[in-house]
């Protein structure tokens, strides 16, 4: 099953399409499963309730920790940002979800190597905004510390969901499924990896969105 595990909506501060534009485009490519995370909220994962219509929906948001951005999964409630990276994790746990660390190698808001702790669930290791180099380097540290993969598009428009995404097991009926096969490793990933003029965008949207925070990380 193909399942699209990093997806922001309008409810994220740099995010363009509507909860409704998601799940319709995500069911045009094919997905069985979407996991909608916007930025330190859940708003998304709520409205979506209502139109999801059959298509497994993973509760989740993309936590901002103060060392960069952290994957939040199965969460029976909001968890705050601007923490640690160890309370941040811990706050997940606790709020009965997964943490995956996000695009580590990412150079605006990666967590870096050194902030892919051990208490870390699982690890992104095919993300479509990402270089390819820097989802490489994820996939190397995930095997080194011998933790599950995930993968998702980190669409923040519907033009760039697909890109990349998660294979699932065929038997997964709902979230909870979900959940249990990205822990106990059954998910692989497909697609690729962010080209180079693709760069040359994202560079530009970055320093934009930064200089327009205040030089704040988001």
């Amino acid at each position: 099953m193909k399942a699209d595990l990093h997806v922001h909506t309008d409810h994220s501060s740099d995010g363009v399409s509507s909860v409704s534009e998601v799940l319709e485009a995500a069911r045009s490519l094919g997905m069985g499963c979407i996991a909608i995370t916007d930025h330190n909220t859940m708003a998304g994962y709520h409205e979506a309730k209502r139109y999801s219509d059959g298509m497994i929906l993973v509760p989740a948001m993309e936590v901002s920790s103060a060392d960069g951005h952290i994957l939040a999964y199965g969460l029976t409630e909001e968890v705050a940002a601007g923490m640690s990276v160890k309370e941040t994790v811990a706050a997940i746990h606790a709020a009965g979800g997964i943490a995956v660390a996000a695009h580590p190698y990412r150079t605006w808001s990666g967590l870096g190597e050194s902030n892919v702790i051990e208490d870390f669930d699982a690890i992104e290791v095919l993300n479509g905004r990402s270089a390819e180099k820097g989802n490489r380097s994820a996939l190397n540290l995930a095997r080194k510390m011998g933790k599950p993969v995930t993968g998702g598009s980190d669409a923040h428009k519907i033009e760039q969901m697909g890109d990349a995404y998660s294979i699932l097991p065929s038997d997964c009926q709902n979230a909870d499924d979900v959940i249990d096969a990205i822990k106990q490793g059954k998910v692989s990933v497909a697609g690729g990896s962010r080209t180079a003029m693709g760069t040359l965008r994202y560079v530009y949207k970055a320093v934009s969105e930064w200089i327009g925070r205040g030089f704040r990380r988001m």
